[in-house]
């Protein structure tokens, strides 16, 4: 796949990364990464309260990034897209090469800045 110079209506992909910008959304996808879990099961392992897990995978399974599988009472979530691990592997590719240098980013770098 190339990547259209062109293309003049950047709103999916900046609706794409903005799904992906949040810290809790960011963690549930590369928990998926491993496989299919329950809203349990990534309270659990992210250490996160189980109504702002519920509440980013259903915002995921609207953008069609995630979704379920009900197998009695429970629902297992999994990546929608598999292409999704290749865009986290190339951005944390993308990141190793320029030094995580976008984390000191004046306007978007989650490190304190000295003054």
């Amino acid at each position: 796949m190339t990547i259209d110079p062109c293309a003049t209506d950047a709103g999916p992909a900046v609706a794409l990364f903005n799904s992906l910008g949040d810290p809790a959304r960011l963690a549930i996808i590369r928990s998926l990464t491993s496989g299919e879990q329950r809203v349990r099961d990534l309270v659990e392992h992210l250490g996160l309260a189980q109504s702002t897990v519920s509440a980013h995978v259903a915002c995921l399974r609207d953008c069609g990034l995630v979704e379920g599988r009900a197998e009695g009472r429970q629902t297992f979530y999994s990546l929608s897209r598999p292409e999704l691990i290749d865009l986290l592997a190339s951005a944390e590719t993308l990141l190793a090469a320029t030094g995580y240098k976008v984390d000191l980013c004046e306007n978007y770098g989650t490190q304190e800045r000295s003054v």
